[in-house]
């Protein structure tokens, strides 16, 4: 055995390698690229670029057919321009939008606990505009226990829209309270506004996610204005036009809440590599959408569709929609989506200016003080949306037939003209132009003649088919509520 003096020295000499052989197994094993922690900004810009590139999909899978702006060269059985709604019809949205939603909680959570109001705002925000998007598509949906995976619950209940919007429209209050301009995202990552910086000691970004955050609360109000009374949206309504001060709206078409594609890795606009036939062959625009903008000379035309030559001219043409199934339009002969739009940076609409404009043009036909009239708002919607696409609009364009708003007109002639150019301004914003024929039954559609007898014009999308064995009994106490799970059954804002 060692003498006492050597066994220490010993001892002393194996806790050294020891402790030297853990400190280097911790370097070596800890990769210095990846982060200890996420930090709101690394949230941000990936979930604003997946909810919006979902978002757009749903304007163009089923938006353009439902609403008559496109239709398929061919189709020999049913489809959603003969208003056949199936379960597959709003999976992506579905399945997508919950997705996602998980990194809006992870960024209100983390942002929180650094004590970064703006982001949590920013949060909310998104979370207002998803859950409106779903709960404005399905009916009732998962809200109050959905995204709660982590803590055991796979099987959320589904909540009746009415609490669904009460909770959103306070959110949206809330994050107006939690936005101060005096600060930048300390974290970066915003692609819509770029609020990541200060200049003048204030962030002009933040005073955008402000104007967003009221002009979408305007949205949501005038969406559930049959439902007045039970939510008090005359109030809310009033509380908004009136102090823009503190309730800020958008004022021009620099505030539109638009992720700009910057066309750089990974943030391509979505259709950048489409193929030829997924994009423009396999489908056309409609005659309605078409000829009223033929009849008024609408220069957005040029941006959105091709031209195709008819004798010795090269014309924007149309086809019927709701086509009987023995219909076959041949390839190349008619408008469809012009190439330009694949790697169009504005492409990623959430909302406008002009939106907001038609908006307030219809609360001042209802008698709402807005800062101007009905005809004053309707023009400037017409005249931003030709500005949010690039468009130049010739002299005169709003005083000819077809586009001068008729002031001396009956209310709802001023609404259904108001409601046609705004159908028109929301051109690939989700689902919108579809909420708003539902709320107001404009524009008057032309019913195909191979729509089938018994199909109506759709109220909601169906629920996805997948949740029949992943949430049987919540799917079926949902249905219930909503008087079955048929695309005919209104939603509560509808009925």
């Amino acid at each position: 055995m060692l003498p006492v003096k050597k066994r220490l020295t010993a001892f002393l000499f194996l806790c050294l390698v020891t402790v030297s052989c853990t400190k280097d197994f911790e370097e070596i094993n800890t990769d210095p690229n990846r982060p200890r922690e996420v930090y709101p900004g690394a949230i941000l810009g990936q979930m604003q670029y997946k909810f919006v590139n979902t978002s757009i999909g749903g304007a163009r899978s089923f938006t353009h057919e439902v609403m008559q702006v496109t239709a398929p060269r061919s189709s020999t059985n049913n489809g959603l321009h003969r208003y056949h709604v199936t379960e597959n019809s709003g999976s992506g949205l579905w399945s997508n939008f919950y997705g996602y939603m998980t990194d809006a909680e992870d960024l209100y959570r983390i942002s929180e606990r650094l004590n970064e109001p703006n982001y949590q705002a920013i949060a909310l925000i998104y979370k207002s505009w998803a859950y409106s998007i779903l709960t404005d598509a399905f009916g009732d949906v998962p809200y109050s226990q959905a995204t709660r995976l982590t803590e055991g619950l796979a099987t959320p209940a589904f909540d009746s829209q009415k609490d669904i919007y009460v909770q959103l429209l306070e959110d949206l209050r809330t994050a107006n309270e939690l936005l101060d301009d005096r600060k930048a995202l300390a974290y970066g990552g915003d692609l819509v506004y770029n609020a990541n910086t200060l200049s003048g000691g204030r962030s002009a970004g933040i005073l955008r996610w402000k104007k967003f955050c009221n002009s979408l609360r305007l949205r949501l109000l005038l969406r559930i204005s049959k439902r007045d009374g039970e939510i008090n949206v005359t109030g809310q309504i009033n509380s908004i036009v009136s102090d823009p001060a503190r309730f800020p709206v958008f004022t021009g078409t620099a505030d539109d809440a638009i992720l700009r594609y910057p066309g750089s890795y990974p943030y391509f606009n979505p259709y950048f590599n489409a193929r030829t036939l997924d994009w423009r062959e396999s489908v056309y625009f409609t005659e309605f959408f078409i000829n009223q903008m033929n009849a008024v000379e609408d220069p957005r035309r040029a941006i959105w569709a091709t031209q195709v030559r008819v004798g010795d001219k090269n014309v924007y043409q149309g086809i019927q929609s709701g086509y009987e199934s023995n219909v076959e339009y041949n390839v190349n002969r008619n408008s469809s989506y012009n190439d330009l739009l694949k790697t169009l940076p504005q492409l990623g609409i959430m909302m406008t200016y002009a939106e907001l404009e038609f908006i307030k043009a219809e609360l001042a036909l209802r008698g709402f003080t807005t800062g101007g009239s009905a005809k004053e708002h309707y023009e400037n919607g017409v005249s931003a949306s030709m500005v949010q696409w690039g468009a130049v609009m010739p002299s005169g364009f709003l005083q000819q037939p077809g586009i001068a708003y008729d002031a001396a007109g009956g209310t709802e002639d001023q609404l259904e003209q108001i409601m046609l150019q705004k159908y028109y301004a929301l051109f690939f914003n989700d689902y919108q132009s579809w909420f708003e024929k539902r709320r107001t039954g404009y524009p008057v559609l032309p019913r195909g003649a191979g729509i089938p007898a018994g199909n109506q014009f759709p109220s909601r999308i169906l629920y996805p088919l997948y949740l029949q064995s992943l949430n049987p009994q919540n799917l079926a106490a949902a249905a219930q509520a909503m008087g079955g799970d048929e695309s005919t059954s209104k939603v509560w804002w509808e009925k």
